[in-house]
């Protein structure tokens, strides 16, 4: 396998980085910035492109690590070039394989490869990436060998359908993007009983972080604490009567959620009158 990157940002260096650290055979990378393509090869070993068609035709296996409204104009451009036998891989997490039109017609293989992982810095978050859950999609053709090729580098790998790709990419969202949202309300309403942001952040980072672990550890039913555990009722309305807005709404409809969960954990429970308190204000909000 000879893979090439166009597209050489923090997903292009990371995923080529960790590539050749695991023994793959990267060749190098073209981009529309000669500069970023130079530093990522340098950054790998690897050799910088001039070209699109250069890097097609020394490549048979291409990772398009562009941004996702870049990739269907780069995916017109390959298109047009020779590429029969050869894989197309996308890195979208939200955008499946489905945006590689008519790649059968060249009896080539498109698929998405995703990891799930924030990749924040282009110089070291290829590290992280050996404990990176990676989903792939594509074509039948060679989808079990990209799954291997993974796989054997130490990841753990599944397989979704091209019709699922919204919903797991909303499912990481909702893991990663919207977990810094509900941290910053947190803040915010510390702030609120007289913290500064530097105490309020430093006040919930153990309780963030141990809360996470046990999640990790034992699972959401078993990590669950709190009024809504309980079913302490008089508390969480304490809680509704002085939330307002956003932050209330947030509580509300996170709170059914955890009702759910909550009656899972303790089976003999009854959180009839809670349920239906939270049913009737959802309704009501």
């Amino acid at each position: 396998m000879k893979i090439g990157f166009i597209g050489a940002g923090k997903v292009g260096f990371s995923l080529g980085k960790y590539f050749c650290e695991h023994g793959l055979n990267v060749i190098g990378y073209f981009s529309r910035s000669p500069q970023s393509a130079l530093q990522a090869a340098e950054f790998t070993g690897t050799l910088c492109f001039n070209d699109i068609e250069g890097i097609v035709e020394a490549s048979d296996t291409l990772f398009l690590t562009v941004p996702d409204g870049a990739i269907k104009e780069l995916w017109d451009y390959i298109d047009k070039l020779s590429i029969k036998n050869k894989i197309i891989c996308h890195c979208s997490g939200s955008l499946s394989s489905s945006i590689f039109s008519n790649i059968d017609n060249h009896h080539a293989y498109g698929y998405s490869i995703h990891p799930l992982l924030g990749i924040s810095d282009k110089l070291n978050s290829y590290e992280q990436l050996s404990h990176a859950f990676f989903t792939i999609e594509g074509s039948q053709g060679r989808l079990n060998e990209m799954q291997a090729m993974l796989i054997n580098l130490g990841n753990s790998v599944q397989i979704i359908s091209p019709e699922n790709k919204a919903v797991y990419h909303s499912a990481a969202v909702f893991a990663s993007n919207l977990m810094v949202a509900l941290a910053q309300a947190s803040i915010d309403l510390l702030k609120g009983c007289g913290f500064n942001e530097k105490n309020a952040s430093l006040a919930l980072n153990t309780l963030m972080l141990e809360n996470m672990k046990n999640i990790v550890r034992q699972g959401t039913t078993q990590a669950l604490t709190g009024p809504i555990e309980r079913c302490d009722i008089e508390t969480v309305k304490r809680h509704l009567a002085c939330l307002n807005g956003e932050d209330r709404k947030i509580y509300i409809l996170l709170s059914s959620k955890l009702i759910e969960i909550a009656k899972r954990k303790k089976p003999d429970c009854s959180y009839s009158e809670l349920e239906n308190m939270i049913g009737d204000m959802i309704k009501n909000e």
